[in-house]
């Protein structure tokens, strides 16, 4: 039988409920349960699913899950997990860390949308919405060190020795590029974020040295910049304002050459900067010193048109229009930049850049990387930054026109007069 106490405290809990649901105005609906009985009967389903994977010994059908083999998910995931690892509570267990993960890379992998990841993972829209984006701020604070300019000139000197020893251009340090990343339009947004296509978007800028690495990213999500004006919006930029990179000084060639040449990034005319070296407009006149400048220049700077197709090929969400806000949209897209130099390094690259899959050439003739033809479908939500014509400034057009000289008289490569 109920003591007078606990009727009391009954009572005074019934009207707090009362008075609650009278100043709301209209009656709450009671909570049933926690999670749907799909979700909440999951039994850590994508632990599972992974695990099952391995068992059965499909090391393939991991590779295409989540791009990587199960030893470098497994790496990666001891690495995010302390950043991402949840604790249970005496409502509910919480979602692991191994499934956070695998969800995310899922995701990156297909460009799947979250209704559809939700019924793969028995995980409710609502999580997996908050999970993919937390996730990726993991995945780049984790891998941050993966993806990081030199801090001194003998590291950009290594950077141009890369240059000049595998692409035959000296004093290069770096080839840079941008694209417009399709985005979702916000309510009444007008045309906040609309590109020179008048799509939505936000734009990735990115600079590629002569391994196919990524050394710098960045991604503008400010409103209504020009192409011609994003690098110039950028930290690179400003840290080359502020002479903060330690980039060397100009030097010669060679001896006797009396001409100093900067060291400068690769560029095409979308760029225009001092710190640039873009081809020379229009079609050159065949066997020219200016034809061949060009030539070297493409040849080159081929390694950040390489870079970009591999991780649009392999990180499927990049070639679909994005249903996200242009904040998560900038973490989704560091993410897949900071995994790219990830497997790079580590054993799946055999597995995320097998052999073919860069361009190549054989004693002059051009053969097309395999990504290439993975992506030979027009990329609608992948698309070059806009050419803008600018007079280049004289003494950057004696500098290109010095380095065509040079590669026609000391440094040719026996091919380069055919193109």
């Amino acid at each position: 039988m109920a003591t007078p106490q606990v009727t009391a405290s009954f009572a005074f809990l019934a009207m707090c409920y009362l008075k609650r649901r009278n100043e709301n105005g209209k009656n709450r609906k009671v909570r049933r349960w926690w999670a749907k009985e799909l979700f909440r009967q999951r039994l850590q389903y994508g632990n599972r699913l992974m695990a099952d994977m391995v068992i059965q010994h499909t090391e393939e059908t991991v590779r295409n899950f989540v791009r990587m083999s199960s030893e470098d998910f497994e790496y990666l995931l001891t690495m995010v997990s302390p950043k991402i690892n949840k604790m249970n509570t005496n409502m509910r267990e919480a979602i692991t860390a191994k499934e956070r993960l695998a969800v995310t890379l899922r995701f990156l992998a297909t460009g799947d949308s979250y209704s559809s990841l939700q019924y793969l993972f028995r995980i409710s829209k609502s999580s997996v919405s908050s999970i993919i984006p937390e996730t990726c701020d993991a995945i780049i604070e984790t891998l941050r060190d993966y993806v990081k300019m030199p801090s001194n000139q003998n590291e950009w000197l290594e950077k141009a020795r890369g240059f000049e020893e595998k692409w035959a251009f000296p004093h290069a340090i770096g080839a840079i590029d941008g694209k417009h990343i399709l985005i979702q339009s916000r309510i009444n947004s007008g045309t906040e974020y609309c590109n020179y296509k008048e799509h939505f978007s936000v734009v990735l800028l990115a600079v590629v040295d002569a391994d196919y690495n990524f050394i710098f990213a960045d991604v503008s999500c400010q409103d209504r910049i020009s192409d011609g004006s994003v690098f110039k919006n950028t930290s690179l930029y400003r840290k080359l304002e502020n002479g903060d990179l330690n980039i060397p000084p100009p030097t010669v060639l060679q001896v006797p050459y009396g001409v100093h040449i900067p060291y400068m990034l690769l560029g095409d005319q979308a760029f225009s900067s001092e710190y640039m070296m873009k081809p020379f407009e229009g079609t050159p006149q065949s066997g020219s010193a200016e034809r061949i400048f060009n030539y070297r220049h493409s040849r080159a700077r081929r390694v950040v048109e390489n870079a970009f197709g591999i991780l649009s090929s392999v990180f499927c969400v990049l070639r679909k229009p994005m249903l996200l806000s242009p904040e998560i949209v900038t973490k989704v897209t560091l993410a897949t930049i900071y995994l790219h130099n990830f497997l790079r390094q580590k054993s799946s690259h055999k597995i995320y850049t097998p052999p073919g899959t860069f361009d190549s050439e054989l004693e002059g003739e051009f053969i097309a990387g395999t990504w290439r033809r993975q992506n030979d479908q027009d990329l609608q939500s992948f698309l070059p930054l806009r050419n803008v014509p600018r007079r280049a400034a004289e003494n950057a057009k004696n500098i290109r026109l010095h380095l065509g000289n040079h590669f026609v008289l000391n440094n040719a490569l026996p091919w380069q007069h055919t193109y």
